[in-house]
């Protein structure tokens, strides 16, 4: 296990208790009991200062991977049907992810936000239902990724809060303006694009999907990948993906944040907002 990633300043406040926060992962991450398995790498620690927004396929930026390390995401669920295949195979190999889930999928299926969040993986936000953001007046897009955020904090934590747990939200289709980017970054919301993806939304079979993603990983080297839960390809073609990760000696990092920063926007514990 390598330690966590920071600069060689001296750790603030909020430093130290993002590294008070994470040492339980950094524990678990190192815990296997398969010494065949691909496991997880390191804990990197990405918060909104250094990395407001990260992935290559919309801006400038991404994480400061190393190469053949990769950041496994998944997009969309709660989705029953098949994260419990997901799950188990991210278990199988010790893996641990991070899942942007959308709300209204959330607020139907809390016992699965709790699941995931419960096998160690990291829990992101995707808005409420899915829409088009870009094409939404901006105090609409604001309150569909509020709505979004304090449904999945309900499911998790059974407070309604607009503040997230992990301050990481994904725009549906990447598809974002600056007043929405300016206002997440104001409240310390990191805002994840990705580097590659399986194009998983486009029907295909597991193995050319396997092809497709390992031929542009290749390309790549390494780098934040988009996959998305509920598809059923992608769960028959998890579990070879990751044996293809293991056997070609790529390294999974998992992704965690510090403790969320309060704004005067938050609604206050066991308060809905409209």
């Amino acid at each position: 296990m390598r330690n966590i990633d920071r600069d060689r300043r001296p750790l603030s406040f909020a430093a130290v208790l993002a590294l008070a926060t994470t040492l339980p992962l950094l524990a678990q991450a190192a815990e296997c009991s398969r010494k065949d398995s691909l496991g997880t790498s390191r804990v990197l620690v990405v918060d909104a200062a250094t990395y407001p927004r990260v992935g290559l396929k919309s801006f400038p930026q991404t994480l400061p991977l190393q190469d053949r390390e990769v950041v496994l995401t998944f997009d969309d669920g709660p989705f029953p049907a098949t994260d419990a295949r997901i799950l188990a195979a991210l278990a199988e190999q010790c893996v641990r992810a991070t899942f942007f889930l959308i709300g209204r999928q959330a607020a139907a299926y809390p016992d699965w936000v709790r699941k995931i969040a419960a096998a160690g993986h990291s829990i992101g936000h995707h808005s409420w239902s899915h829409p088009n953001l870009k094409h939404m007046k901006p105090e609409k897009a604001a309150a569909e990724i509020d709505k979004g955020i304090a449904a999945v904090e309900t499911a998790l934590r059974g407070v309604s809060t607009t503040t997230p747990s992990t301050p990481f939200f994904r725009y549906p289709y990447f598809e974002m303006t600056q007043q929405t980017l300016d206002g997440l970054q104001k409240r310390s919301i990191v805002v994840f694009g990705a580097d590659l993806w399986a194009s998983d939304w486009n029907p295909m079979s597991p193995e050319v999907q396997l092809k497709l993603l390992t031929e542009r990983l290749k390309a790549a080297g390494k780098g934040i990948i988009l996959l998305h839960d509920p598809r059923a390809q992608t769960a028959a073609m998890l579990p070879a993906f990751l044996r293809y990760l293991r056997d070609n000696r790529y390294r999974v990092v998992h992704v965690v944040s510090g403790a969320p920063t309060r704004t005067t926007a938050d609604a206050r514990p066991n308060e809905k907002r409209e």
